[in-house]
């Protein structure tokens, strides 16, 4: 008797690995597409997600060491994310020269918005496969090192065309960098939602800064060596993106700060799949689209609209650096507000504020009221793209995260290429005193869009 019982003891699976897990690890290696869009796999995480005792590295608490590191990958993707802005901030203060040294209206130097409009959606489609092809590391130097070239065609004051053409190689850098960046912080597990705030303030100072040294060479003969200051942050960007993350790919990167991989692993084809399938993405990309269009609309053309209409001086291009002053402050001033109300709720009281003061900007005619409005503008829509940022980590399969993330923001970047240069057409036929009544528009069209976003938490069906 005892024998037989010996033997049932041997062959009973072993108490370590109970039925459930061993159903788990098997349902693993399968990968079939059921027709939702998501793979078993998807399934499968939820189900480890809520049983945490397959989830061992949740209770490792990372080495001083790893802390570090984490600290310093933080700053390097927020300077990253200071090219941008200071990229952004450039073409503001520098259109009204551009439109006199190239001899073109307000239709034909907005071209400048559509080619880069168009490298930014090549950036956004391309992220996926050139990051499964190479990796994190080298996809973000990559995107520093296109911006680089870009600023070196452009800083000898070429012909209209080849200037033009250099802003769809700048936003196709743009693009990569943004997706990289923005994916990475949206999956770490330590405070995501403030180190997304505090890296978009850095965006917000590099638009800040950038419009203080640009108003000054649009006053000079050779006002395109304003870009051989921005090959300058370009190149020491990819140095410093370089060396900190020495090419490496995001899981590795995550392993140096000792949080687990996030990446599905699956080819570039099956997650474009999956990313395109996913109703959110596309309304959060619209969101996105619309948002950093307004954004980088008011940075760009109020100079023009408070030169021409408000009869604003050579220095109406520092107006640029309060709205961008605004958005930078709004970014880490608010974050406390909109922890305590909700970011979803928050964004529509941000929204509607915005659109009334815009409302004054357009029927009020003051110049120095006009200029401290935008500024107060800039404060409120500052929140919102880290808000944006922070719904699709919630909402988001997580391992598909730095793909839809990379795709939302090359969407949103598009926009800053493509409301601009709707407003540069109707500036066109009406005169740039429709820019107040198209931002009115587009910041409506936002609060509706926000309505139908999805609320829901991330769920992998």
């Amino acid at each position: 008797m005892s024998e037989a019982i010996d033997l049932k003891t041997l062959r009973s699976p072993s108490p370590s690995r109970s039925p459930q897990v061993q159903g788990q690890a098997n349902v693993s290696k399968v990968n079939l597409d059921d027709g939702s869009g998501l793979t078993e796999r998807a399934r499968v995480h939820r189900e480890e997600q809520e049983d945490t005792s397959v989830s061992p590295d949740t209770t490792d608490v990372p080495s001083k060491s790893a802390r570090t590191k984490a600290h310093v990958q933080f700053i390097a993707l927020c300077y990253s994310l200071f090219l941008a802005g200071w990229n952004d901030g450039t073409t503001g203060p520098l259109l009204p020269r551009i439109q006199t040294v190239y001899h073109v209206g307000f239709a034909v130097v907005s071209l400048i918005f559509i080619s880069n409009c168009i490298g930014f959606v090549a950036g956004a489609t391309a992220n996926v496969a050139l990051t499964h092809r190479l990796g994190f590391g080298k996809v973000i130097v990559i995107g520093a090192s296109l911006q680089a070239i870009a600023y070196i065609i452009q800083a000898p004051g070429p012909p209209f065309p080849v200037f033009v053409i250099a802003f769809a190689i700048n936003g196709f850098g743009i693009a990569l960098q943004d997706a990289q960046a923005n994916g990475f912080v949206a999956s770490l597990k330590d405070s995501p939602t403030t180190k997304m705030g505090i890296m978009h303030a850095v965006y917000g100072v590099g638009a800040l800064c950038s419009p203080l040294v640009s108003t000054q060479f649009a006053q000079m003969q050779h006002w395109s060596y304003h870009y051989f200051c921005s090959l300058g942050v370009a190149l020491s960007c990819a140095v410093i993106l370089a060396v900190v993350f020495r090419f490496k790919t995001q899981d590795e990167c995550y392993a140096d700060i000792g949080q687990a991989a996030n990446e599905s692993g699956e080819s570039a084809a099956s997650d474009y799949k999956q990313i395109f399938k996913l109703k959110a993405v596309h309304m959060l990309a619209i969101f996105a689209l619309i948002y950093v269009g307004v954004e980088v609309t008011i940075g760009g053309w109020t100079v023009t609209y408070i030169i021409d209409v408000r009869h604003g001086g050579a220095s109406s291009g520092y107006i640029s650096s309060g709205f961008f002053a605004g958005l930078t402050f709004g970014r880490v001033a608010l974050l406390w507000v909109n922890h305590k109300v909700g970011e979803r709720t928050v964004l529509f009281i941000y929204g509607l504020l915005a659109v009334g003061l815009e409302l004054v900007i357009w029927l009020v005619p003051s110049l120095i009221g006009g200029a401290v409005t935008v500024s107060i503008v800039g404060i409120l829509l500052g929140p919102m793209y880290p808000i944006i940022m922070n719904h699709s980590g919630r909402i988001l399969p997580r391992w598909l995260l730095t793909g839809c993330i990379g795709w939302i923001a090359g969407l949103g970047q598009a926009g800053s290429a493509l409301i601009p240069f709707i407003t540069g057409a109707f500036a066109s036929k009406f005169g740039i005193s429709s820019l107040q009544p198209v931002l009115v528009t587009m910041m409506g069209c936002m609060l509706v869009l926000w309505a139908i976003v999805p609320n829901s938490p991330r769920r992998p069906d």
